[in-house]
């Protein structure tokens, strides 16, 4: 079956529907009627200018859903006489007359009237023009006979745009934007109103068909603006002050799932997209996505995110580009997962970027082994701003003094590259919250190598909200070093959904807070275990199989970090069947070689079940 044409598959909602969006109302102003010869130049973008002084009526447009409502207009040569029924009916003869224009210029019928219907500030540029002539001609009393209609007919064709005026306001562009973008597309055959009216209907079936993911991609806006900075070059800048718009609108970047929302704003601030060959140009871009396995629904995130992909050429810019992330091992089978999450990263800028971080570590020779490479490599890709290399060096410097070095350093910054994104005062201040704490710098030390995210944390918003958490479950200030050198881990740990959805379980099955904050000093780990992987199925066999009380893992809390089908249940059931019963660190203390030979004897080693 053939598809349904653009218009009328993109903008068929009964105007009887409730509105998805806000309402935006523009006022539209007539100018009275101009005795100026100027008046009768043909200009082919620009309305008549009004005299100085002008009386004006205002009428205003609501735009609901994808629809417009008709407009009403007041021709300002008949503000006084017309009655309201008469200035409907002109308002109707000139949509008409637009819409038969258009068909001259080949849009289906059923295009032509939506786009007559939806282009307010161009019919009104054309009343106006039509009363400003009218006054001009009675005044000079040679007014010639003709109905209404044709005179709007004859001014849209004086225009010059061949239809491509209207419809370009049609489809969301303010009228000095599309009279701007309509001086190029209309001087062209291969943009004539029949190719553009099937360009934007591809486009739009390639950014707004399907489900709305427009929350998805408006948190990956948001984590490019975060990302790229104020330095980034014209086609980065470009792409920032699009979603900038889009940001300051109601509703914010989610709307950049919506076509009533983006798609003017879109061809306002990439207007080449409009001029660019669809067979030869947009569809292989479309296509070579694809190949990349990025998903079809997904092709809209790439596009509304970076839009000058679509002026790239794919042997030129795009394969070269790609290739080069075989660098850091991203693998064919990845490349398209990471252009939808980041799909920024094909602007030549920012490869330029990852290149000088690569030899910079080069240099310091840190990456000698090659899975450091891969994500260093590509977190410092994806959340890239723009670093200098003068700016590591002095994170690097900082790092060296704690003894921070060599292989040790590729580790630490592999695992959180985004110490590098820190500046020195950052980290200094981060090795003063711990050591005043009671941590000396040795302890420190090791405590970064072992968790090098603590010291890309926020001391106010993640450190300090961990030491208050763990003052709330009874553990003091004497005891946090302890803490904090068995499970560091604990500091990165989310509290709202981690930290506090384990404690409150371990309370809902009997123990007390008080409880769970004696097994945390004995065992730092235990508030890191997931609940349905670790604590429950552990608490479930202790309780229902071995008939224990729960109350048993508060004097042995490391019950939790044995393995309970290669290490608790052997041992369980080796113990049951010789009738022995030991309390929980007896039982799971002992490695297993002296484990087997106290209680299975002839020194054999105990072996899980397969």
């Amino acid at each position: 079956m053939a598809a349904p044409p653009l218009l009328h598959r993109h903008f068929s909602n009964s105007l009887s529907s409730p509105p998805l969006h806000r309402h935006f109302t523009y006022s539209l102003s007539f100018p009275s009627p101009s005795i100026c010869p100027a008046a009768l130049e043909p200009n082919l973008f620009i309305s008549p200018k009004p005299p100085l002084n002008l009386s004006k009526t205002f009428t205003s447009v609501s735009f609901q859903n994808h629809r417009r409502k008709p407009t009403s207009f007041a021709p300002a040569s008949h503000a006084t006489d017309c009655e309201p029924e008469s200035r409907e009916n002109r308002v109707e003869e000139a949509r008409e007359a637009v819409s038969e224009y258009l068909q001259k210029y080949g849009a289906s019928r059923e295009d032509a009237n939506y786009v007559s219907s939806n282009c307010p500030s161009y019919l009104s540029m054309l009343i106006d023009g039509v009363d400003d002539l009218d006054g001009w001609n009675s005044l000079a009393a040679a007014a010639e006979n003709v109905e209404f209609k044709r005179k709007v007919s004859q001014m849209a064709e004086q225009k010059g745009d061949k239809g491509v005026l209207p419809f370009l306001e049609s489809i969301g562009l303010s009228l000095a934007s599309a009279s701007r973008l309509a001086r190029y597309l209309s001087s062209s055959k291969s943009n004539a109103l029949t190719r553009l009216i099937h360009k934007v209907e591809y486009m739009k079936e390639i950014l707004f068909c399907g489900s709305d993911d427009g929350g998805i991609i408006g948190k990956n806006a948001l984590r490019m603006m975060a990302h790229i900075s104020i330095s980034a070059d014209d086609e980065l800048q470009q792409t920032l002050a699009f979603l900038e718009k889009i940001q300051a609108r109601r509703g914010g970047l989610h709307l950049l799932g919506s076509e009533n929302a983006s798609f003017g704003y879109l061809i306002e601030s990439f207007p080449h997209l409009l001029v660019l060959p669809l067979e030869s140009c947009v569809k292989p871009i479309v296509l070579f996505l694809e190949v990349v396995r990025v998903p079809k629904e997904c092709i809209r995130n790439i596009i509304l995110l970076f839009p000058p992909v679509l002026t790239y050429d794919i042997d030129t810019d795009i394969k070269p580009r790609l290739r080069s992330f075989e660098k850091i091992g991203v693998k064919d089978n990845d490349l398209g997962k990471m252009l939808v999450k980041y799909p920024w990263i094909l602007s030549a800028s920012i490869l330029e970027n990852l290149e000088k971080i690569l030899d910079f570590f080069d240099e310091l020779k840190v990456l000698v082994e090659f899975r450091y490479l891969i994500p260093l490599s590509r977190n410092l890709m994806l959340q890239n701003r723009y670093l200098s290399v003068s700016k590591m060096k002095l994170i690097v410097e900082e790092l060296s003094k704690m003894d921070i070095k060599s292989k040790k350093l590729g580790h630490v910054i592999a695992t959180s590259p985004q110490l590098l994104l820190r500046k020195p005062q950052e980290l200094l201040q981060v090795m003063s919250f711990f050591k005043d704490l009671g941590m000396d710098e040795d302890a420190i030390a090791r405590t970064l190598g072992r968790c090098p995210e603590i010291f890309a944390a926020n001391i106010d918003k993640t450190l300090d909200k961990k030491l208050q958490f763990l003052s709330n479950i009874g553990i003091s200030k004497a005891n946090i070093p302890r803490v904090v050198r068995k499970y560091p881990e604990l500091f990165v740990c989310d509290v709202d959904r981690a930290l506090l959805p384990r404690m409150r379980y371990l309370i809902e099955i009997g123990l007390s807070k008080k409880d769970v904050g004696f097994m945390v000093r004995r065992f730092s780990p235990l508030l890191g275990y997931s609940i349905d992987e670790v604590l429950r199925p552990k608490l479930e066999f202790l309780v229902n199989t071995m008939g224990r009380p729960v109350r048993d893992v508060v004097d042995y809390p490391r019950y939790f970090s044995y393995s309970l089908e290669k290490k608790i249940k052997p041992r369980y059931w080796v113990l049951k069947s010789r009738n022995i019963d030991l309390s929980l660190k007896e039982m799971l203390g002992k490695n297993d070689e002296e484990f087997a030979d106290v209680y299975i004897g002839d020194g054999e080693v105990l072996v899980p079940p397969s």
